[in-house]
């Protein structure tokens, strides 16, 4: 990441900078490490479960597309412990609530050499489609995605019918709180 020289960057720059850093490094430190045992399985899984590069306008637009009740953006990383933990939790709702109007957009925060861990842990869970990876300089991604996120993963986004950002969170969660996230937006008529 080429940055500006340190006398010319504004004092807010230079406070977000710092503060991403300690973000990645405290998220780095809860997440744990990465899986070993998905690499393993990722070989045996055929080339067509691709994951598909996303930038955060990408992500935006998708989310924002209309034709869901409800959209549910999760951003998640295979070497992340809370994010392991919840992702039954997710897939279960994506696939009970899809008829229903639900939109859920799983987007792997993984690194370039890990995608076959990440494609792997996806097939093991049944994860419904489409596979998104976050693709671009993480700062540009953390901050166009939403300005309040630190970097921290978990991540998670609700938006309704027309696109409105109805709830943000960061940290691990579960069916409960997916489940009252996205009922209320689900129980409205129109999509």
């Amino acid at each position: 990441m080429r940055s500006l020289p340190e006398t010319s960057r504004p004092d807010a720059a230079r406070t977000r900078v710092a503060l991403a850093s300690i973000a990645l490094a405290l998220m780095l430190a809860g997440c744990g490490s990465r899986p070993v045992e998905h690499a393993t399985r990722a070989a045996a899984q055929p080339d067509t479960l691709a994951l598909e590069p996303v930038t955060a306008d990408q992500l935006l637009a998708r989310a924002r597309a209309p034709g869901a009740r409800a959209t549910l953006v999760n951003v998640w990383a295979t070497w992340c412990g809370p994010c392991r933990e919840e992702f039954p939790a997710l897939v279960s709702i994506a696939k009970r609530h899809r008829a229903d109007g639900l939109r859920v957009l799983f987007v792997s925060a993984d690194f370039e050499d890990q995608t076959l861990a990440a494609r792997a842990f996806l097939a093991e869970h049944g994860t419904p489609g489409p596979w998104l990876l976050k693709s671009g300089p993480d700062m540009e991604f953390i901050n166009g995605l939403d300005r309040r996120w630190s970097g921290a993963l978990p991540l998670t986004l609700v938006y309704d019918s027309r696109g409105t950002p109805i709830e943000f969170w960061e940290g691990g969660a579960d069916s409960s709180r997916f489940e009252a996230a996205v009922a209320p937006l689900l129980a409205t008529t129109a999509p």
